[in-house]
């Protein structure tokens, strides 16, 4: 699943058509427009480009394109930030190979002994290449599914969400984790189109899973580096949890997520309670 003629031409088609041609300006025409959105002509003049040109990009024949051609686009279509990184990725002229993904990536052991410090206070994750779960505190595995419970070659963000009956009961906000979940997918194989293990990830959920299919074809794309999420506990109730994802730039592709709850609130007690029955067992143990 490399950066292929159909990924560019599905997404540069799913951003016009999912722009009003209304609120741009743009009449109606002559002949009534016979699919929604923006036409090729029109993306093509507000990107500075001509048609034929644009035409070639949308349908994978351009050998290069210019960031200054891509910065155009991005203005033309109206993408986020995410969206005109995703766009720049999938147009770069690079080799089309798969790259093999080895055995799973090693997470260091100062990164490990940072994931014990925390535990108690800030439930932690690395997450590697393709959302895979890699490392993990007790803490985390308190307020969600515990991965150790599960299979290592099924220890994945992406498939846990959609393939894990546990994800709808654990979180709150199912249906936003889920979409987001597939517009980080999309991000991150713009940046890695050939990366095997992401291949996997996608095919496996692409067959596997109804509600993530549509979600895929939808071609949004979007980076969470951090925000909300609620979770449903048995024992303490709802966690208000405020999340922050962060790169780790001596390991590619490791992601280090911290969780936290608003100081005084009752998510923080909630979380408190679990950390001490928590250590509590572990004494017993």
């Amino acid at each position: 699943m490399g950066h292929s003629e159909p990924e560019i031409k599905a997404f540069l088609k799913a951003r016009r058509a999912a722009l009003d041609p209304a609120e741009l300006g743009l009449p109606e025409g002559v002949v009534r427009r016979r699919v929604r959105g923006l036409r090729r002509e029109e993306v093509a003049q507000r990107a500075g480009i001509s048609v034929d040109y644009y035409t070639r990009i949308e349908q994978g024949r351009a050998p290069a394109v210019s960031d200054s051609v891509v910065d155009g686009l991005a203005r033309a279509l109206r993408l986020t930030p995410s969206e005109h990184t995703y766009l720049r990725n999938i147009t770069l002229p690079r080799r089309r190979g798969r790259v093999d993904a080895g055995p799973p990536p090693r997470v260091r052991p100062e990164i490990r002994r940072l994931l014990e410090a925390m535990d108690g206070r800030v439930p932690a994750v690395v997450f590697g290449p393709g959302m895979d779960v890699l490392a993990w505190n007790r803490l985390s595995a308190r307020i969600g599914i515990d991965f150790g419970t599960v299979p290592e070659d099924e220890r994945n963000g992406a498939l846990l969400v959609f393939l894990d009956p546990r994800a709808r009961e654990v979180h709150a906000d199912w249906d936003e984790v889920a979409d987001d979940t597939v517009a980080g997918l999309r991000a991150e194989i713009g940046r890695t189109p050939g990366n095997a293990r992401l291949c996997r990830v996608i095919h496996e959920l692409l067959e596997r899973s109804q509600e993530f299919r549509p979600r895929w074809e939808a071609q949004a794309v979007q980076e969470r580096t951090r925000g909300t999420k609620r979770y449903r506990h048995p024992e303490v109730g709802e966690l208000v949890m405020a999340y922050e994802a962060l790169v780790l730039p001596a390991d590619p592709g490791q992601v280090l997520c911290t969780y936290t709850a608003e100081q005084g609130s009752a998510s923080q007690e909630a979380l408190r309670i679990l950390a001490d029955a928590d250590a509590a067992t572990s004494a017993v143990v």
